[in-house]
């Protein structure tokens, strides 16, 4: 997967009166963790170029598994003021997020560790 959570959709409303697709969790180790540019609270606008909006939970899940391996997301970041409540920035549109950059060397990475292992246990 891509590392993280969703919440919201037309039929699981996150914030009242608002439909949108909303990160809930970032997966530790996972891919957008290990990319850093992804938030929890960030409103998840598009996937590949595709808008997310008036989509129910679970379509908007479908595109994520659908996503394929070079995955870019339109977010909106969520701001929190140091003393205030937590708000969106006017635009806040992030360009395309490609977590493929970070996928490729994390399985890499993940494979060696895999080779390394089972070298490892032929030799005891």
């Amino acid at each position: 997967g891509l590392g993280f959570n969703i919440v919201g959709g037309t039929d699981q409303q996150y914030m009242s009166n608002d439909s949108s697709i909303y990160v809930s969790r970032i997966k530790k180790d996972g891919a957008a963790y290990l990319d850093g540019r992804l938030q929890e609270g960030d409103k998840i606008l598009a996937v590949n170029g595709k808008d997310l909006k008036d989509l129910r939970h679970k379509d908007a899940v479908e595109l994520f598994r659908n996503a394929g391996y070079d995955v870019s997301l339109k977010i909106q970041r969520r701001l929190q003021p140091q003393n205030g409540p937590v708000s969106h920035r006017g635009d806040g549109e992030s360009g395309g997020l490609s977590l493929a950059a970070f996928l490729v060397p994390g399985l890499a990475l993940a494979a060696a560790a895999v080779w390394i292992v089972l070298r490892y246990r032929q030799r005891i």
